[in-house]
């Protein structure tokens, strides 16, 4: 059966970054892949995924903000009709900048926050930006966009969940994201040190849960289940090639922003391909649509069309296969490695190799 079009367009317009995060999801090997698309090819994709069905589009990177035309594609997008947000750190969106993309036409930010206290922020990102983004925040509001603000959430500061929703609220977010860090790329890199116990996430959900009953009316909060703690496969990106399209910096196609790291896929560039034949003919988009290349025990599963086998990257990741069983499922036969991972975590032993910050020179080991 054929698969209906990409809902959501994901424009990764670069990899550059002003900060270093340990959790980052850009590729290890990001500074391969600078050959960054130029304006005229990003406005030819935002027309063709949207006359395929495309309806939202989101700005990301790296940090979207570097690049000097995103006023103009953020114009073009709204011009076609498509819902833009933009996701930043918030470093380069001044009061100017922020007038131009109102102008342009988006619809909404979030903003991102390492933590909730200026040490541990800056610390997380390797930069000194607490300040700016209390700043920005308050640039958003004046702007009178909705203020959405996502914070990563694990060991390092999954203590302090009670002092970031205080602040979300004091900054008027009217949503707040807690996402559990899901471990790819830079955060698997850094996994010892940023599992958090499970007492830890049981405090960290009951305390949600008690603001969630403060701000009724007043603030959404998700708090993103970790599939670690939860030993239930997530539905990758709501089912490969069925949702999410995913355009790297140099224009590279991908059905999830990980996906790169396979082996043994050939995912288009967007330089000399369609949006249209990317999405419908490509074998990198077709390989894990569906359940027919699934095998035991994801072929057998009650639970098959549900969760669609989990995560290809973290089933690569973890088992080496890309079309195993996402060993996050207790029905894996690697499911030891995210037991043996957790028991770590658990008994608090240091880490083995120090902590990594994302950064186009680190060395890093997979």
């Amino acid at each position: 059966m054929k698969p209906g079009p990409p809902l959501w367009l994901l424009a990764e317009l670069t990899y550059r970054c002003p900060l270093h995060c340990a959790f980052c999801y850009n590729p290890l090997d990001f500074a391969k892949h600078e050959d960054e698309l130029p304006t005229a090819d990003w406005l030819r994709i935002l027309r063709e995924a949207r006359a395929l069905g495309s309806v939202q589009c989101g700005f990301s990177g790296g940090e979207p903000l570097v690049r000097d035309d995103l006023e103009e594609l953020v114009a073009e997008a709204h011009a076609l009709g498509y819902y833009t947000n933009l996701l930043t750190s918030g470093v380069g969106l001044t009061e100017a900048r922020a007038a131009a993309l109102k102008a342009a036409g988006l619809d909404h930010v979030q903003l991102s926050f390492q933590d909730s206290t200026r040490e541990v922020n800056d610390f997380l990102s390797h930069t000194r930006t607490f300040d700016l983004k209390q700043k920005v925040a308050r640039i958003i509001k004046a702007q009178g966009w909705p203020m959405v603000m996502n914070c990563v959430i694990h060991r390092l500061n999954i203590d302090h969940v009670d002092r970031i929703i205080a602040m979300a609220d004091e900054i008027g977010a009217e949503y707040l994201e807690l996402a559990n860090t899901q471990y790819y790329s830079w955060a698997f890199e850094n996994r010892e040190h940023l599992l958090p116990t499970r007492e830890q996430l049981r405090q960290a959900e009951e305390v949600t849960d008690q603001w969630r009953v403060r701000l009724a009316g007043r603030m959404r909060l998700f708090f993103v289940a970790p599939d670690y703690h939860d030993g239930k496969p997530k539905r990758c990106v709501n089912g490969w090639g069925t949702t999410l399209l995913t355009v790297a910096p140099d224009g590279v196609a991908l059905p999830c922003h990980t996906a790169r790291m396979l082996p043994g896929l050939r995912f288009p560039s967007l330089r000399d391909t369609s949006v249209s034949a990317a999405w419908y003919e490509s074998e990198g988009f077709e390989r894990y649509r569906g359940t027919g290349w699934m095998k035991e025990p994801c072929s057998s599963c009650e639970f098959r069309e549900q969760d669609l086998g989990g995560c290809r990257c973290q089933a690569f990741l973890l088992a080496g296969d890309a079309a195993a069983a996402d060993p996050v499922c207790p029905k894996s036969p690697e499911h030891g490695r995210v037991q043996e991972a957790l028991q770590r975590a658990e008994r608090g032993e240091p880490p083995e190799r120090p902590l990594v910050f994302r950064d186009r020179r680190s060395r890093v080991t997979t």
